[in-house]
């Protein structure tokens, strides 16, 4: 046999075996049995088998609007962004880091909580209250902030003497937000949860107006005191054991209410017509429009 045929014949069978592991290693991560594969309730697949974000339509929305815009989508191993290391101020959306830090406090961690810590949390998250989120900010401190930043792997955080303008990324906050539970002590994460499900009807905008059924929505809002100056939203979507984190940062808006609609907007096409509840038939969006989109494994 010549040199030039066995090398001929050693290339096809790496080629085979190539394929084959490909096709290994991709049922490994789809529709295997295995105890790590996560399949949505009723769908029968995992998250990313059967939804993806509509990232050509959220960008090409994101052009057509006036404003500073950031966003990012996040699941357990996929990740698409949009400018989504930009830095913004948090206004608000930091109360849900400020929730963390002092329920993970040593003197509160592990006890029960009492009148006084609630009386501070609960209207932080629910209403938003600038005054009480004054106080737990004075109880944690920039070094709180800092260390859950830590805790989480943040990359593009930083604090300041003022709460509402720490500076955060939608990457940073997708990472936090997609499995938030898990940086609260276990003892006051079912109320800390809550918390971040009951956001009162009059700040259900954006993000609350188009939330998928079947889907439990927890997230909070930031907005520049209804000047336009800012209008963001952080929400985690979770059915069973899939979640969904997604991260809409917006500034110089122009008006509170433009900004409410941006994020309206950007929520609607990033969710792509709904999270999957049952078994959907779907084609991967085309290319997308110029700007910096991201789509890649994660880890």
């Amino acid at each position: 046999m010549s040199a030039r045929r066995i090398v001929l014949l050693l290339g096809t069978t790496a080629a085979l075996a190539g394929a084959l592991m490909t096709a290994l290693v991709a049922g490994a991560v789809g529709k295997g049995s295995g105890s790590n594969t996560c399949l949505v309730p009723g769908v029968g697949e995992t998250i990313d088998q059967a939804w993806q974000p509509n990232m050509p339509a959220a960008i090409s929305y994101a052009h057509s609007r006036v404003g500073d815009i950031a966003f990012a989508v996040r699941t357990d191993h996929r990740f698409w962004g949009y400018r989504y290391t930009h830095d913004e101020w948090s206004a608000s959306v930091v109360k849900a880091m400020l929730l963390t830090a002092y329920l993970d406090m040593p003197s509160v961690s592990n006890r029960d909580l009492n009148g006084n810590d609630t009386s501070l949390l609960t209207p932080m998250i629910e209403v938003s209250d600038n005054n009480a989120a004054q106080q737990v900010f004075n109880i944690v401190g920039q070094g709180g902030l800092q260390a859950l930043a830590n805790r989480v792997g943040m990359k593009h955080f930083a604090t300041s003497s003022i709460w509402g303008e720490t500076e955060i990324d939608a990457a940073d906050q997708t990472h936090y937000f997609l499995h938030i539970d898990s940086y609260i002590p276990r003892r006051h994460r079912a109320y800390a949860m809550h918390l971040l499900a009951s956001i009162t009807p009059s700040q259900r905008w954006g993000v609350g107006e188009v939330a998928p059924k079947g889907w439990d929505l927890y997230f909070k809002g930031g907005w520049g005191y209804g000047t336009g100056l800012l209008d963001h939203q952080v929400a985690l979507f979770v059915r069973g054991c899939s979640r969904v984190s997604i991260a809409v940062l917006t500034m110089h808006d122009g008006s509170h209410p433009y900004g409410m609609d941006t994020l309206k907007g950007l929520f609607l096409r990033l969710l792509n017509g709904g999270l999957p509840t049952q078994p959907v038939s779907w084609q991967l969006p085309g290319k997308p429009p110029k700007g910096q989109p991201v789509d890649k494994p994660v880890g």
